[in-house]
């Protein structure tokens, strides 16, 4: 039944169309995925900034920019923050790639990213740590859902099949 809304968010496969997005950055200003078409793009799902892991996965991204813009990927960071927490979240942590602002997790609901989570014996609908590699045309290249935020980085590198340095 589709009007079941409490259903498992549908995930994304290799091969399907990457949902297209249209969000402010930290800036406020809109960046589309349709803008980013030619290169291969790592959009990541990540639940708060300023947070421990997030800082932490987000520092990994920043640290592997360079290798991974060399082996022909672009990065760009999702969460349900607003574009100012963004900001501040970008100028402490001294990001370079853009960081997006999905805050009604519209986004992250076409990417099967937000959904029901359990944490500490409680049950909640939150967003979904996933990173998803989509290749130049607009298609999933590759899916993860549930990634960790430690060591995610290197782990896709390896996935990918680039030297995890």
């Amino acid at each position: 039944m589709s009007e079941n809304i409490a259903a498992e968010p549908k995930r994304l496969s290799p091969g399907d169309a990457a949902p297209e997005f249209t969000l402010p950055d930290a800036q406020g200003k809109e960046l589309s995925l349709a803008s980013l078409r030619g290169k291969k793009t790592i959009v990541y799902f990540y639940p708060a900034a300023s947070t421990p892991g997030c800082t932490k996965q987000a520092c990994d991204f920043r640290d592997s920019l360079a290798s991974l813009t060399a082996a022909g990927y672009q990065v760009v960071g999702i969460s349900p923050d607003a574009s100012a927490k963004l900001a501040k979240f970008t100028d402490a942590q001294e990001l370079t790639f853009p960081l997006l602002a999905d805050e009604d997790h519209t986004v992250a609901e076409a990417y099967g990213a937000w959904g029901e989570k359990k944490n500490y014996g409680r049950v909640y609908d939150g967003l979904i740590r996933s990173t998803f590699v989509i290749d130049e045309s607009g298609r999933v290249e590759l899916a993860q859902y549930n990634v960790r935020a430690t060591g995610h980085v290197a782990k896709l590198r390896r996935d990918l099949g680039l030297d995890p340095k």
